[in-house]
């Protein structure tokens, strides 16, 4: 493999400080005034000035923002119309969906999914319950002669 540069440490051997000064410079963090962020309220404080957001500190002091636990945020378990529409006669037979006056009344939730999403084709006419709903999915179901209602207090789907 070709070496772009060629290593200068040969050239040091016996020289001590291999070209970086007297006393004990180029070594662990000292050098550079502490690990990571430590300092920036002390030595390093022109470097905050230079490189902070309007002199606010931010990124470097503060929290910011808040981070939901895991265990209280929803996760969007979505599924096409296409799909939907696919799945509709075996739903049926299972009476997992509806027909009211020749419409499926699907509820997402039952189904195990809480967002619907716009690819595939429509045909048949829906009202469709569901937590999430894209605008492509709605403008299909309205055009095949459906509805969709969010369903609105429900976190977990």
């Amino acid at each position: 493999m070709v070496r772009r540069f060629e290593k200068k440490a040969r050239k040091y051997r016996g020289s001590r400080t291999h070209g970086w000064g007297r006393v004990g410079q180029h070594r662990k963090s000292g050098s550079s005034g502490g690990r990571g962020r430590s300092g920036l309220h002390k030595h390093k404080w022109s470097f905050v000035m230079k490189y902070a957001e309007d002199s606010s500190g931010y990124p470097f002091y503060g929290k910011h923002g808040f981070k939901q636990p895991e265990t209280i945020v929803a996760a969007r378990l979505g599924i096409n119309v296409g799909e939907l529409e696919s799945m509709l006669d075996e739903l049926v037979s299972k009476g997992l969906v509806q027909v009211v006056d020749g419409k499926y009344v699907v509820d997402l939730l039952k189904i195990g999914f809480n967002k619907l999403l716009g690819r595939g084709k429509v045909s048949k006419p829906m009202i469709v319950r569901a937590v999430w709903v894209s605008r492509k999915a709605e403008e299909k179901i309205r055009a095949a002669g459906g509805s969709v209602e969010l369903v609105r207090g429900v976190v977990h789907g």
